[in-house]
Parts: C-alpha cells; structure tokens; sequence
C-alpha cells in the first residue's frame, strides 16, 4: 500500500504531481544504442549507406517515418517488416541486458510508492514495452501507450494525450496537464510533451534538443518526489 496519497478532490491547490508520464528508449532505458545498430545492420545488409548521424536524426520519431528513411537509404522491405525486424533486435538486446538510465529505476519506485499515476508512452511498439515490464515491478504503470496506438506519433501531442485520458480513466478524476510530469530525452518527444500541456523534464541523452518549453535536468539521479513538487510550486508561483 502506498506510504502517500494525494487526494485529487480535496479542494487544496497543492501542486504535487497529478501523475507521471514516461518516455522509454533513451529516458528510461539507453536503448539508443540498440536502435542506432539494427538501423546499421540493416541498410548495410541491403547494399546500402548508414551514418551515426542518419541514425540520430530518427531518435525519438515514430517507427513508420523512420522505415520510410530506412527504405530511401536502400532497405528493399515494406515498412510493417522493417519495423518488425528492428524491433525484434531491440527485444533481444534488452533480453540481453536491460540498459537503465542513472536514476530511472529508483523514481519510478519512489513514483510508485507515493501513490502517483505513472504511464508510458513510447513510440516503439507493444512487444518491446511487454519485455521492459516483465522486468519492472508490478503496478509501476497504471497506463502505456505505444507506436503502433496512436493514430500521430511524437511530436504531435497525440500520445500524450492518449496516456493523460488512460490515467484519468484509472484515476477517475480529470488530470491537469500542468500538474503531470512527463520525461523525456529527444526532440520529437520533448516536443510532444510540451504540446500535450505537460510540465515537460528534458534529459538530454543521444541527442540534445537545447532550450526550449520544457525544463531541463541534467540526470534523474537528483530527482525524488519532493524535487517534482517543488518544480510545480515554481511555476504555479
């Protein structure tokens, strides 16, 4: 049972976190690597070109753009198998060793034990995010939502919208956005975040999207429960 709860209907103007929203590869888990070599692995196989920075400029865009890039670089597939190999080499890697960014672990824990909603929301697809939760405790995300659910990916405000409605279906109370959290590390997604109305927390990982409508952190490490309050309190001010 969790050691807090915040009571949402109790007419106070506290500004503790009405949930946590996540990004996955790159905030919670440094999956970036993995992507960035199938990505390799596979226009190299089909005679093609691949450079480190053709890879960074897909981070954190939806998988069926990102096939569309691999098939212009030379990939001879359609897209919905594109998607699945690469996918398919993400599992594996994550089968192999699951890459937990500094911090990220212990405050989705500390989220958990709080009480506070949590959902993912990833533009990978659903059998990735099925293998990172059989490595999670349960109850950790109340939500998810992923690539393959949403009609627009990142950065249109779609799936966080999407993850917001699941949330206050779970919760039974209409979020705020200006009282969720959402993380996230690329440019597409801290775009989408921010868009959603979210208070957006970039961690700059893979790539570096700078400045912009969104807070920016150099770790998780530094961040509990507390620190998230008080970024509210600061804005609310």
């Amino acid at each position: 049972m969790p050691s807090t709860s915040f009571d949402f209907d109790a007419g106070s103007e506290s500004p503790v976190p009405h949930a946590v929203l996540w990004d996955m590869d790159g905030t919670l888990i440094d999956t970036e690597p993995y992507w960035l070599a199938a990505e390799d692995q596979l226009v190299r196989s089909h005679g093609g070109t691949w450079s480190h920075e053709q890879g960074l400029a897909l981070v954190g865009n939806a998988l069926p753009d990102g096939a569309r890039a691999l098939q212009q670089a030379g990939v001879k597939l359609e897209i919905r198998e594109i998607i699945d190999w690469l996918s398919a080499q993400v599992v594996a890697g994550i089968r192999r060793e699951i890459p937990w960014r500094p911090g990220a672990r212990e405050l989705l824990a500390a989220c958990k034990e709080a009480g506070i909603p949590q959902a993912l929301v990833t533009m990978s697809e659903r059998s990735i995010v099925d293998e990172l939760m059989l490595n999670i405790p349960a109850g950790t995300f109340q939500a998810s939502v992923t690539g393959e659910e949403v009609e627009q990916g990142k950065p249109h405000p779609e799936p966080y919208l999407a993850g917001l409605e699941l949330l206050s279906e779970y919760t039974g109370r209409d979020l705020v956005p200006a009282k969720c959290i959402g993380f996230e590390d690329s440019v597409p997604g801290i775009a989408s975040a921010s868009a959603a109305g979210l208070h957006a927390v970039l961690i700059p990982n893979a790539t570096d999207p700078g400045a912009g409508n969104w807070r920016r952190i150099d770790s998780l490490e530094s961040v509990d429960v507390q620190e998230m309050t008080r970024w509210l309190v600061q804005v609310s001010a």
